[in-house]
């Protein structure tokens, strides 16, 4: 991905600046300019592209490694893990963990459920 595809951030939009970073690399994961394998800008650099401070690209990058579209590899950097079809699934997954915990299912029960579905 080249940190040239970004945009500045809307500094006066409501939205938290880093959802807004957040957003506009998963935009970019979806239109193809970002494809799993790849590796990602420096943080440092994604911040100067987009007139943002780093530690806010570096909250919405944690907050895509957690939907499943980037891992963080020492040494290797940031890199595409998922497309946002998979980012989709596993938010969804974490709702039905967060639901079956709220109704008192164990999680091997629930990965018992899950087997049990074809």
């Amino acid at each position: 991905m080249n940190s040239t595809m970004l945009k500045s951030i809307d500094h006066a939009d409501s939205t938290p600046l880093h959802d807004q970073v957040a957003a506009q690399i998963r935009r970019a994961i979806a239109d193809g300019e970002a494809k799993p394998g790849e590796r990602l800008p420096p943080a440092r650099d994604l911040a100067a592209v987009m007139a943002v401070n780093t530690n806010t690209v570096l909250r919405a990058l944690r907050a895509l490694r957690e939907e499943g579209l980037l891992e963080f590899r020492r040494g290797l950097g940031v890199r595409v893990s998922g497309t946002p079809q998979r980012g989709a699934v596993i938010a969804r997954a974490r709702e039905l963990v967060s639901f079956a915990r709220q109704q008192g299912y164990p999680p091997e029960e629930l990965i018992s459920i899950i087997q049990g579905i074809h």
